[in-house]
């Protein structure tokens, strides 16, 4: 018994093997992903942690300038004679004491 095969039966016979090739090709192309898209994800949630903190601290800068402005402006006040100097010297107090308690978080 003799089989021919004619060019056409060898071109889908060639393109059957191509797209068996690139199917094995695409399944492992998926396996090595997968564990990329896993690490990806960790460094995600990691840099959400980090901007979280970041923001806080930011609420917490903000929060200590506005302190030591009001102390710059008791001060000035006090310059221009305006205000008790006891009510500056407590502003002033507290404005450090936010600052200070700023270094102390940072360094935990």
């Amino acid at each position: 018994m003799d089989t021919t095969i004619s060019l056409g039966d060898a071109g889908l016979i060639l393109i059957g093997l191509a797209v068996l090739v690139l199917l094995i090709y695409c399944i492992i192309f998926v396996k090595n992903l997968i564990p990329a898209v896993k690490n990806m994800s960790k460094i995600l949630e990691d840099t959400q942690v980090i901007s979280g903190i970041a923001a806080n601290n930011a609420k917490e800068v903000d929060k200590i300038i506005v302190d030591l402005s009001s102390s710059v402006g008791s001060i000035s006040d006090i310059i221009k004679g305006n205000q008790s100097v006891v009510s500056a010297l407590t502003s002033l107090i507290n404005a450090i004491g936010s600052l200070k308690n700023l270094l102390q978080r940072e360094k935990k």
